[in-house]
């Protein structure tokens, strides 16, 4: 059973963010799935690395077009995915240290919180924006 499910409230109306998005709920549903299935420590640590390591690509793609676009709220939208980023380092850390028990389904209802609450509301201002001043550019 999926964490977290791809609907059409997700979609900020970008397609690059829209795709990023639906790639990291289906990475986030991959690392629920193996904590409840209590899959080796190896292929835990491997979804986990993937998850890190598409999370970092996806908020720079996200920040080149707040930057090439000059978004007001940038440096807010910027915070926010530092504080995730330095949240799923940490974690990430943990678990090659040896703890095991750190990827945990309470950690698996945070990763789905915050991403449900960052796509609905930052990101879907930026969407809006961004369709505003790629309409503004074709116009």
């Amino acid at each position: 059973m999926a964490l977290m499910e791809w609907n059409d409230r997700l979609s900020v109306g970008v397609d690059m963010i829209d795709g990023d998005h639906k790639r990291l709920v289906a990475m986030v549903n991959e690392l629920h799935d193996a904590v409840r299935e209590a899959r080796g420590k190896d292929v835990l640590g491997k979804v986990l690395d993937g998850l890190v390591a598409y999370t970092k690509s996806h908020f720079g793609r996200e920040e080149a077009e707040m930057t090439k676009f000059k978004y007001p709220k940038a440096p807010e939208h910027f915070r926010e995915h530092e504080a995730l980023a330095k949240k799923v380092i940490e974690i990430q850390a943990k678990y090659r240290a040896g703890n095991t028990a750190v990827l945990s389904m309470e950690v698996m209802a945070f990763l789905r919180d915050w991403l449900l609450k960052h796509i609905q509301g930052t990101d879907r201002a930026l969407g809006v924006f961004l369709i505003a001043q790629k309409t503004k550019k074709v116009a």
